[in-house]
């Protein structure tokens, strides 16, 4: 038998302990790595596909959102293009953070174009260049609060109950006031600035066919208000006049004031003349138009300026003709009152204004004869669209229901 060293003996065992141990161990890591190396692949997929299905589908896209501050200073004014250049470099800051599938992208940009077509309620729509797919942006704004709200003076109460702040009915042969309701009070008037335009124009004798054309000058910047009297088109000072007093027609009322013999400032000041002769001392006018809330006034010297118009033919036809058809070119446009009561058979109106602007609310001046008297009516900030007239339909019935119970009266014997 042979026998080997001690010390090589020891040197074999060791070895022979660890290839055994090697060989235990290689099939245990094998099998770990592989299942560290699975579980990777299977739950990193999983759980990327949960975050983005949790984004994609919990994201609102029915409205796009603008910062708290941009909403606020925009609160009841159109967008210029500048602001809208800022609210939308926020808001592509912010999308770019968020991730978005192209499906939402393509909801977000119709319902924005449905927004843009319809651009109705308490809502304004912002135009902004095409750096995304939603090209507009909707910012909450809340209905600004007119003058007389402010003042506190449509919680006046009135025995009529009546929509308007002011309310004033007279007589006009004999100026006894049958109605009133903060007469005196000084407010924005609107359109029925329109009137003293006319009366202006009517007292300067001036040439009724003398033709008149829409400029730059005439577009409203202040309000941006619409017109259907594109710049270029060429009309007479009469049309004109036809179409403010009547359609309140805002570029040809500023027409008739810019091509005024001395130009629109001299105009206005004349305008302002004619007030201070016809003892109207609540008056200031600051345009011809009324878009300005500048331009304002109080119930009784509308109704003063009602009584004089009244005297003039020109201004009662025009103010109260129904309808008015325009030719332009190989177009033919229609053209309507602004007050819904000139078409009601049951009444006989010999003068009328419209006006409104939100910080007047709706406004409305009449001369018309009910129970065979001429009254002048004067109703300043009406709430509603409708509220203005179904104010005049409410004097028109309390008048004839006091007409009727004095005529009673009168048939009974006396003694």
């Amino acid at each position: 038998m042979t026998y080997f060293p001690d010390c090589f003996q020891k040197t074999l065992q060791i070895a022979v302990c660890t290839v055994l141990a090697a060989a235990l161990l290689m099939p245990m890591s094998g099998q770990a790595a592989s299942e560290r190396k699975q579980s990777g692949k299977s739950k990193k997929p999983v759980a990327t596909k949960v975050v983005e299905r949790k984004k994609s589908t919990t994201r609102k896209i029915s409205v796009v959102k603008v910062p708290r501050k941009q909403v606020v200073a925009t609160k009841g004014k159109r967008l210029s293009r500048e602001e809208a250049r800022q609210i939308q470099r926020l808001e592509a800051r912010r999308l770019a953070k968020t991730p978005m599938t192209a499906t939402a992208r393509r909801l977000e940009a119709r319902k924005a174009s449905r927004l843009a077509r319809s651009n109705k309620g308490s809502m304004q729509l912002a135009a902004y260049p095409r750096a995304s797919r939603s090209s507009m942006v909707r910012v909450a704004s809340l209905p600004s609060l007119s003058t007389g709200e402010r003042l506190g003076l449509r919680s006046v109460n009135d025995p009529l109950e009546l929509n308007s702040s002011v309310a004033l009915v007279m007589d006009q042969d004999t100026g006894e006031v049958l109605f009133s309701k903060n007469d005196s009070a000084v407010l924005p008037i609107a359109s029925l600035t329109k009137l003293m335009t006319g009366l202006v124009i009517a007292d300067a004798n001036l040439p009724m066919d003398e033709m008149i054309t829409i400029t730059q000058d005439d577009v409203d910047t202040h309000k941006g208000s619409r017109s259907r009297l594109a710049v270029g088109t060429t009309l007479s000072r009469g049309e004109m006049m036809h179409l403010a007093l009547m359609s309140s027609e805002n570029r040809a009322a500023n027409a008739l004031g810019r091509t005024y013999p001395g130009g629109l400032a001299h105009f206005v000041r004349l305008m302002n003349a004619k007030a201070r002769d016809l003892g109207m001392m609540d008056t200031r006018y600051v345009e011809p138009t009324g878009l300005m809330s500048q331009n304002q006034s109080s119930a009784r010297d509308l109704a003063t300026l009602v009584s004089v118009a009244y005297e003039r033919p020109i201004l009662r036809d025009l103010s109260t003709s129904p309808s008015h058809l325009l030719e332009l070119g190989n177009r033919t446009l229609q053209f309507n009152n602004s007050n819904r009561l000139i078409r009601n058979p049951d009444w006989d109106i010999g003068l009328q204004k419209t006006g409104y602007i939100s910080e007047a609310g709706r406004c409305l001046v009449m001369q018309a004869k009910v129970s065979g008297r001429k009254l002048i009516m004067v109703f300043l900030d009406s709430a509603g669209k409708f509220g203005r007239a179904q104010d005049a339909e409410r004097v028109r019935h309390w008048v004839e229901a006091q007409g009727a119970s004095q005529r009673v009266m009168a048939s009974r014997p006396q003694g």
